[in-house]
C-alpha cells in the first residue's frame, strides 16, 4: 500500500474495475487538503468482486463503489440502508469500528439534486440507456418524481422496451429525457456513444449522461448539435460524494 494511505489517520477509497478515469480520488484529495483533514483516498481496482475482502484489512473507514460492482458488492455487506435495499444497488459503504459493513446508495440523492433544476413541464417521459447497477438509482428517482420511463438495451426482454436496433426517431421524439447509464464514451474510449436515432432529438430534449470524463461526451455532443439541454455526471458525482462523506462521519 502507498505511503500516503499508511500515514493517514482516516482512510477511504473507491472500489471498481478499470477506474483510472474516476474523479473520486482527486475530488476527495482536494477536499482533504482544502479542509486540512488527515485523510487519504485510494482506488481499489479489482478485476473481480471476489478480491473485495482482501482490501478490508487496511482499516478503511468508508468506501465508494462504482461500475461494475454496485450490485455484486451486496452479498459482502452485513446490512443495507432502507434506500439501498429499495434501489438494489450500493455505491457507498460505511465500515464500523467493529468491522461491520453497511451499504448505502447516494447516487439517487446526487442524481435527483442535479436533475430537478433542469426539468420542465414537458419532461414527462424518459428513456434509460442501459440496465446495469447504475440505472437502478435513476429508476428510483424517476419513480419519486412521477416521470415514466422505458429501457433501451442490446436485447429485448420483458423489462426492456426497446433495443438499439428497434428504437426509432418517433420513439426518441416521444421521450424528451434521455439518460445514458452505460459507460460508453468514458475516457479513454471517448469516441464511443450509444447508438440511438439522434435525428429525433430536438431543442425540447434533455440529455443526461452519467459519464463525466470527458465533460462533453459524444452522446452529449450529439444532443448539443440538435439544440438539446445537456448535463454530465460531474455534479451528481460531487453531490453523492458529499453525501457519502456525511454518512461516513455520522
Amino acid at each position: 500500500m502507498d505511503n500516503e494511505l499508511e500515514k493517514s489517520r482516516y482512510k477511504y477509497g473507491l472500489v471498481g474495475k478499470d477506474i483510472d478515469y474516476s474523479f473520486s480520488k482527486s475530488y476527495f484529495k482536494s477536499k482533504f487538503e482544502n479542509e486540512n483533514l488527515h485523510c487519504s483516498y485510494k482506488n481499489f481496482d479489482l478485476q473481480n468482486i471476489e478480491e473485495f475482502p482482501s482490501i478490508l484489512s487496511t482499516e478503511i473507514k468508508g468506501l465508494n463503489v462504482t461500475i461494475p460492482y454496485k450490485e455484486q458488492i451486496i452479498p459482502y455487506l452485513d446490512k443495507l440502508s432502507k434506500k439501498a435495499e429499495a434501489i438494489g444497488a450500493v455505491n457507498t459503504i460505511k465500515i464500523s469500528k467493529k468491522g461491520k459493513l453497511k451499504g448505502y446508495n447516494t447516487d439517487a440523492y446526487g442524481f435527483k439534486k442535479s436533475l430537478k433544476p433542469l426539468l420542465k413541464k414537458h419532461h414527462q417521459k424518459a428513456l434509460i440507456l442501459g440496465t446495469g447497477g447504475a440505472s437502478k438509482a435513476i429508476i428510483f428517482v424517476l419513480n419519486k418524481l412521477g416521470i415514466s420511463y422505458s429501457f433501451v438495451s442490446r436485447v429485448l426482454n420483458e423489462d426492456v422496451n426497446y433495443s438499439y436496433d428497434t428504437l426509432t426517431d418517433y420513439d426518441i421524439e416521444q421521450h424528451q429525457i434521455i439518460i445514458n447509464c452505460t459507460p460508453l464514451g468514458t475516457f479513454p474510449k471517448v469516441e464511443e456513444f450509444p447508438k440511438i436515432p439522434y435525428d429525433g432529438i430536438s431543442g425540447s430534449h434533455l440529455l443526461y449522461d452519467l459519464v463525466y470524463n470527458p465533460p462533453i461526451s459524444k452522446f452529449l455532443e450529439k444532443g448539443l448539435e440538435r439544440g438539446a439541454t445537456v448535463c454530465n455526471g460531474e455534479n451528481m458525482l460531487a453531490l453523492q460524494a458529499e453525501k457519502s462523506w456525511k454518512i461516513w462521519n455520522s
